[in-house]
């Protein structure tokens, strides 16, 4: 579904997720398997496996399996779950910055107008 609007804002492109049983069950599947390296590493740390060489290695090991892990549920979720929305933004230019208005030739107060340099500090497309 698109539309044809093109003021800041609109959406031009709504794609809705699949949301697949499938992918929903792999996603339920990863995350015992996270809880299960979760809980093999926490009983590694109580356990002091830590201080031996080989036992660091290994719960190196556990701790990057849990977050490859992690990472393929996110995936899966972002790809199976999220719409896909194309919203349109105001272009600017790469050069806008670089310019300098004439009554700011000399440069400006630093605390003068205070709230306006926050504005444009926070939200970068503030109307000059």
């Amino acid at each position: 579904m698109s539309s044809s609007g093109s003021t800041y804002g609109d959406i031009h492109r709504y794609e809705p997720a699949r949301e697949s049983t499938t992918a929903a069950i792999a996603i339920v599947l990863l995350t015992v398997i996270e809880v299960v390296f979760v809980g093999m590493f926490t009983y590694g740390l109580l356990n002091g496996w830590g201080l031996a060489e080989t036992g660091n290695m290994f719960l190196g090991g556990i701790l990057a399996i849990i977050f490859i892990d992690l990472a393929f549920v996110l995936m899966l979720y972002r790809k199976e779950f999220l719409p896909d929305v194309m919203i349109v933004k105001k272009r600017r230019r790469k050069w806008e910055d670089l310019y300098v208005r004439e009554d700011q030739e000399e440069g400006i107060e630093s605390f003068g107008n205070a709230w306006d340099q926050f504005k444009r500090a926070v939200y970068p497309y503030y109307k000059r």
